[in-house]
């Protein structure tokens, strides 16, 4: 097949890349948006009318409860339309979280009610232990442990209403914008009659008859049947079927959630006075070519969950629809929050998660959508990526530069000029000629490839992918239903698989079996297991589609509407894929997937990153406040591109943009074809002796986040935790986003994110010490906002007294050389003198640990008499079953597993112990049981750092039971 050559793919990626540059003209506003100007003009009236109130009641006649107590039953009528029948269902669930469903009854069409089976893990169980107390106004249901939680339906209008503890949490309805709009016939032409004009002529007038519900719905149709924006239109074939409900949050005076949006952690308002935006935020998988820095505007994905909090409690709501949606969000008070959700079709399907603090949220939450697997280990080292290496001999020098350097690196990355015309799956035999021979050379390192792999497929008889599609007749339909939907992108003319469809699934996986078609057409065939994937543009991104992605009446597997399933799109792209890499090896491996779009349950998937940032300062500011509100929404295995996608950072953002990926849980470099290259090893001293020193530390702290990632496998706490989350009662931190915890490590980190700064400001929250992590010094905390050193060789990073965190010390050129290294301990006292950590290693590679083949030791520092320490190490065994909210496999251990075996074998051990805050001069240090002497160094308190003593040798195997005692 001819290829092109890599200067012309270059040439039509810039022209093609250039006429996507952000702008704001692409992207519909709110008023640009019929279902979203018709929801925003709805609660403009309710403000504007003093007799407000919902149409909506239930009917008492039609009530019933079912599955013993637990689920309530009703049909509910709109004044508007008598004849109109809605259902509603409301369920609480075993862990106290309330599910809400309403959908119209008996409607000409069948409103989208799927996302649920794309979503959730599973259908949620049902409490058993619910009594519904009726009423003649409403019904209501008290249930917790505590008998503090109440669900309360009111009858006329409809509302519900959580409490806990006699106050309101959650109000549906209460401001009475729910609003399902039914489906019906298209009228026939309104009647005209003729007007005789003074000249003697005749006017046209539209005579239409009286609409009784105009108060509600507003006079004049707006875009009910037909939109046309820009050169498209929207045939719309089942009129208007919108949704929207307002959400009030009467004690809660911040939320934060419904990623993706480059904006503040807590959200700010989109209505009402002094509104920090004017339009609502959108939720509309988008692919939004160098993005705003502060902006509603949707971006890559959209998890439609928002957390309320408060000093007293935090709650949540997940609105689980697939469809476009705008949120208002407004303040009433200092103390209460209001919103407004409105959607393009589908169900009402509402999940109120009642906390009553983030930890509790997250659990509830993690029960439904599931945690994240424990990744691949590689996958949480350094990642280097452009678009694009040119060729595998380029490939082989940044990896042999990388080499010279000494500078650490795990993964190198393919962009889409690997692929012979953007044909996915097939190398470009020009620059690529050898890619079996390429992915050996790395691998033989100890490291991987990520390549990329898109969703088009290029329309081309002679392209395997795409006929083998072709013939599943499983590609996307125009709105026709007839044929294949084709639009443009990287290939040119393109279709897209549906992975909607299940006869899509299977054939998928197949693609990626190496070897499976040797001596066949299928350049693919030449890949290993060492080759792992990178979804990109699945919004899906479509360069002359309306909005740069799929038209909205385009039809997927079962006859939906891409407008029903568009949100989700993107996640069923990299759980296909996610499988597929997972199912070519026997045994199955880790899959490491990179995805940007994304929906609720996608971190059941792999990684993700923010999309295409910008070379700037608030870029790379934004990039943290949207990785902490991922991490809100249940996707803590993300990242910002490092040095910004667009633009050529100068040195000094660039080595601050490095310490900011390192600190992040996806660590990539990457940039865009146009930009000079910006290889660490390309930096000028002194940068690039500072970069590698942040790499070095990346890696040394390897254990802290594969622990932080075990922890969020079983029990969905996020890795990044803002400051409201881990001190959800110091308000003074509600707003803090510049600054976060890694997992339970006791890690503080305070990026700089700004040009010149030599010091910064970071928040501590409690009266406890905080050790600066590589000086020692101390700063204590108390609610106070501290100057501390921040030149661009310092990255300000603390550890909580009360700590022990541990480390890997050894300078290695891939994380998979550093398996039987061994380790460090920095045991930070607390003020009272004691410290406690974890760590948990597996074999980074394999699904063992799910069979108990894992370590997971707990290291603690307590005080034994007034003069002593005991530093010990105890096996933590495995997790309760009831204390698994995710991966309940991992409760299943054998302290004498193989994989503990072969670290005992191989002699891993702690080689250092260091000791932070000992409030005296040690006598001795000395092995507990036996009284053998260990060799110490100490340093006593200076000025400002703490005291230090250092432990040479403790010769502590990692698998062992050991005590260290101190005496002093």
């Amino acid at each position: 097949m001819w290829a092109r050559s890599v200067l012309g793919l270059v040439s039509l990626a810039l022209v093609v890349q250039d006429s996507l540059a952000f702008k704001a003209h692409d992207f519909k506003t709110c008023s640009q948006s019929g279902f979203c100007r018709r929801g925003r003009a709805l609660a403009k009236r309710s403000l504007e009318t003093q007799s407000w109130q919902s149409p909506y009641s239930i009917d008492p006649s039609t009530i019933s409860i079912v599955d013993g107590q637990a689920v309530f039953k009703a049909g509910v009528k709109s004044s508007l339309y008598p004849d109109i029948n809605f259902g509603l269902e409301v369920r609480v669930q075993e862990d106290g979280a309330v599910r809400v469903r309403m959908d119209e009854v008996g409607g000409l069409h069948k409103r989208y009610d799927e996302a649920a089976s794309w979503s959730l893990i599973a259908d949620p169980k049902i409490s058993q232990s619910i009594q519904w107390k009726a009423g003649k106004k409403d019904i209501r249901a008290v249930y917790g442990s505590k008998k503090d939680i109440g669900v309360v339906i009111t009858y006329e209008p409809l509302q519900i209403t959580l409490s806990r503890g006699g106050k309101d949490q959650v109000v549906l309805n209460g401001r009475g914008l729910l609003h399902m709009e039914h489906f019906r016939k298209k009228e026939e032409a309104p009647a005209v009659e003729a007007t005789p004009t003074p000249e003697g002529g005749e006017e046209q007038v539209v005579v239409k008859a009286d609409n009784p519900g105009a108060w509600f719905e507003g006079a004049e149709e707006d875009a009910l049947w037909e939109e046309t924006w820009g050169q498209w239109t929207d045939s719309k074939p089942k009129g208007p079927e919108s949704l929207s409900i307002d959400i009030s949050f009467p004690n809660h005076g911040v939320v934060y959630g419904i990623p993706q949006h480059a904006t503040r952690l807590a959200l700010p308002t989109t209505t009402g006075e002094n509104a920090f935006f004017s339009d609502p935020y959108r939720l509309y998988n988008a692919d939004v070519f160098e993005h705003l820095a502060s902006s509603p505007v949707s971006l890559y994905g959209s998890i439609p969950l928002m957390h309320a909090h408060s000093e007293e409690s935090t709650v949540a709501v997940f609105d689980l629809v697939a469809s476009e949606t705008w949120i208002d969000v407004s303040h009433s008070s200092d103390k209460s929050t209001e919103t407004h959700w409105i959607s393009e079709s589908g169900i009402l399907d509402l999940f109120i998660l009642p906390g009553p603090d983030p930890d509790a949220v997250f659990a509830q939450y993690a029960k439904l959508t599931g945690t994240a697997p424990l990744p691949a280990a590689f996958g949480l080292g350094y990642h280097q990526c452009r678009w694009n290496y040119v060729s595998s001999e380029d490939v082989r020098t940044v990896q042999k530069r990388f080499d010279e350097e000494n500078i650490p690196v795990d993964v190198l990355w393919l962009d889409i000029e690997y692929a012979v015309d953007h044909e996915y799956f097939m190398w470009n035999e020009k620059t690529f000629p050898d890619p079996v021979e390429m992915v050996n050379d790395v691998a033989a390192t100890g490291r991987k490839m990520v390549v990329i792999v898109d969703p088009h497929l290029k329309r081309d008889s002679n392209y395997p992918a795409f006929t083998a599609a072709q013939d599943l007749k499983v590609l996307v339909k125009p709105k026709s239903g007839e044929g294949e939907y084709e639009g443009w992108c990287w290939p040119g003319s393109s279709s897209w698989v549906d992975f909607f469809n299940p006869a899509a699934w299977d054939w998928w996986k197949s693609v990626f079996k190496p070897y499976q078609l040797e001596g066949g057409s299928w350049s693919w065939t030449k890949s290993t297991e060492d080759v792992h994937i990178w979804n990109d543009m699945n919004e899906p991104s479509v360069f002359n589609g309306p909005e740069i992605t799929m038209p909205k009446d385009n039809i997927h597997y079962g006859g939906w509407e891409h407008r029903d399933i568009h949100n989700i799109n993107g996640m069923l792209y990299s759980n296909l894929t996610y499988q597929a890499v997972a199912a070519r090896s026997d045994p199955p491996k880790r899959p490491f997937v990179l995805t940007r779009a994304f929906y609720a349950g996608s971190q059941r998937f792999g990684a993700m990153w923010t999309g295409d940032n910008m070379g700037t300062w608030e870029h790379m500011a934004v990039g943290i406040k949207m990785v902490l509100a991922n991490s809100i929404g249940g996707f803590s295995f993300a990242g910002s591109d490092v040095g910004g996608f667009f633009g050529n950072p100068e040195p000094e953002m660039l080595v601050r943009w490095y310490q900011v990926g390192a600190m992040a849980p996806f660590f990539r470099a990457h940039a865009h074809i146009d930009t000079k290259r910006r290889e660490p090893y390309l930096l000028a001293s002194p940068y690039k002796d500072i970069v590698y020193g942040i790499l070095r530390l990346r890696y040394s702290m390897l254990p802290v986040w594969y622990t932080a990632f075990r922890e969020t496998t079983v029990t969905g706490r996020p890795i990044l935790r803002p400051q409201y989350v881990v001190f959800p009662k110091d308000k003074n931190g509600f707003d803090i986003d510049d600054q976060y915890f890694i997992g339970s490590s006791g890690l503080l980190v305070k990026p700089v994110t700004e040009k010149d700064v030599t010091e910064t400001t970071v928040y501590f929250s409690d009266d406890q010490v905080y050790y600066d992590y590589f000086t020692f010094a101390t700063y204590n905390g108390k609610g106070s906002h501290v100057k501390v050193p921040a030149a661009l060789h310092q990255l300000p990073l603390f550890i909580r007294g009360g700590s022990i965190v541990s480390t890997r010390e050894r300078p290695r050129r891939a994380s998979s050389l550093m398996k039987y290294d061994p380790f460090t301990l920095r045991v930070a006292l607390s003020k009272d003198g004691e410290a406690k950590g974890d760590l948990y290693l597996d074999d980074g590679e394999t699904y063992n640990h799910q069979k108990g083949e894992y370590v997971w030791r707990e290291f603690v520092a307590a005080k034994k008499t007034r003069n002593s320490l005991r530093i010990s190490s105890h096996d933590l065994g495995s997790l309760k079953p009831t204390e698994a909210v995710g991966d309940s496999s991992l409760t299943t251990y054998n302290p004498k597993n193989s994989y503990a075996k072969t670290l005992d074998e191989k002699d891993v051990r702690v080689e250092k112990i260091l000791v932070l805050g000992l409030k005296g001069n040690p006598k001795s240090v000395k092995v507990e049981g036996t009284g053998e002497d260990l060799a110490f160094e100490f340093m006593p308190a200076m000025t400002r750092a703490a005291s230090t003593l250092v432990i040479k040798d403790p010769r502590a195997k990692i698998t062992d039971d050991w005590t260290v005692l101190i005496q002093y």
